[in-house]
């Protein structure tokens, strides 16, 4: 098989307008052509034979797209199952805990904002305690394991019973992987349950379920895997799946208590049909009537990054080295510098440890700033980097995130296939010039 061809030659598989430079990946993925393809040749299966597609092939369809998924994580088949995204996958997993009074859960800062909002939600319906491990980036790996530790222990000496904890594989905002196997390795110590929401995590990185021994994972394959939108992979090992008994809404699949009222059978089963699959895979394989064909679309994705991407690990480290060395150079051209950990004496940033990187522009918020650098107050820095994503899709045609993170704003940067380190160059001289029109103050007209 011949070396893939990155960079512009990949774009002929993507559906971009060609006026269009897309930049930002990592919040809501893209799939390419022939799984676009795929898609839609098993929607028109549905159309043409409804009952007969929807009641018994899709079925089987689904089933082969978890043998894969579940090849690629080296998890079974009978652990892995789909969800629309990883906030659903987090709220359904959080939802079957059934927090008891004196139970708490520890999530940590910065957290994805559905997720947090989520476990609030979930505290005013339950008794649930949540309390949050708080730190920003850059933080070392021993640091922050540190604080984690702290808030254990002192929930503990509220009286509280630690029962799980929500974190992160790769952070949303900002774009850095955590320490997630390290964390991971704390709660199993700890005896706490670890629900890890990767959601940029499988296609980005590699990943290995027996390695990891999570308790639960979920992790978006519309975004790095290249399926369709909404799709992703709960992973629960055989020895938890007795926790989750419900989706979010309730499946036909649901697993009622003993002592609960009798429900009536799903009128989807075949009676005739003897049964293969767990209960775990059959409560999430109908849930509602609802547009799954993005879900049995990951064989068609793993096809296309084989055949044209040659394979995982060549697709993984160009999109990995093609972020770092993007970052370097914008934060060249700002003047400023890229997110990674203190101290590191020449050693790999393992903040930078995967295909997103972040780097500080120079406006600061509410600080005396440093250099050139623009101050913002804490009031005008929301619209700030509001008016600069604006200006990049109205002026520009393109989008990258820019968020305040600590004293500063920063941009995120998204490494893919059909991009090269050309295109970050050319939008870090368009960050230079909407920076400089910050400092006029252009945002407020």
């Amino acid at each position: 098989m011949s070396a893939p061809q990155f960079g512009k030659p990949m774009l002929k598989h993507w559906m971009f307008n060609p006026d269009y430079k897309n930049l930002n990946h990592g919040s809501f993925g893209a799939h390419p052509i022939p799984v676009r393809d795929a898609q839609r040749a098993y929607m028109d299966l549905a159309d043409q034979q409804p009952d007969p597609y929807i009641r018994r092939h899709h079925s089987e369809h689904l089933t082969k797209a978890r043998e894969a998924v579940a090849k690629l994580l080296n998890a079974q088949r009978s652990e892995c199952v789909f969800v629309k995204n990883a906030t659903t996958g987090v709220a359904t997993v959080l939802y079957n805990l059934a927090f008891q009074p004196g139970e708490a859960l520890i999530y940590f800062e910065p957290v994805y904002g559905a997720v947090e909002k989520g476990v609030v939600s979930l505290q005013e319906h339950s008794p649930l305690q949540a309390r949050k491990v708080s730190f920003q980036f850059p933080i070392t790996e021993d640091e922050l394991e540190r604080r984690f530790r702290e808030v254990i222990a002192r929930t503990r000496d509220e009286g509280l019973k630690v029962r799980a904890s929500v974190f992160d594989g790769i952070v949303s905002n900002p774009g850095v992987r955590f320490p997630f196997e390290r964390i991971t390795a704390v709660c199993r110590e700890e005896g706490i349950l670890s629900v890890i929401d990767a959601a940029h995590g499988i296609g980005q990185i590699h990943l290995d379920m027996q390695e990891l021994q999570p308790d639960f994972f979920v992790s978006n394959c519309h975004k790095w895997l290249y399926t369709p939108r909404s799709c992703a992979v709960l992973y629960t090992p055989h020895r938890n799946q007795h926790y989750l008994r419900t989706t979010l809404p309730t499946s036909w699949g649901f697993i009622p208590n003993p002592d609960s009222p009798e429900t009536i059978a799903s009128v989807l089963s075949d009676p005739n049909s003897p049964t293969t699959k767990t209960p775990y895979e059959t409560l999430f394989e109908f849930v509602a009537t609802s547009d799954d064909s993005a879900y049995i679309c990951v064989p068609a994705a793993l096809e296309f990054r084989e055949k044209v991407c040659g394979g995982e690990k060549a697709l993984m480290e160009y999109c990995q080295r093609l972020a770092n060395e993007a970052a370097d150079a914008v934060a060249e051209i700002l003047g400023t510098e890229v997110m990674q950990e203190p101290g590191l004496n020449g050693q790999e940033s393992n903040l930078r440890r995967c295909a997103m990187t972040n780097v500080r522009l120079p406006i600061a918020v509410a600080t005396d700033g440093s250099g050139d650098s623009t101050v913002l107050s804490q009031d005008e820095a929301p619209n700030a980097f509001a008016w600069i994503q604006s200006k990049l899709i109205e002026e520009f045609n393109t989008f990258l995130p820019v968020f305040q993170h600590g004293p500063w704003l920063w941009t995120r940067l998204s490494g893919q296939t059909y991009l090269e380190k050309s295109d970050f160059e050319a939008v870090g001289h368009v960050l230079l010039g909407l920076c400089e029109r910050v400092a006029k103050k252009e945002f407020k007209a």
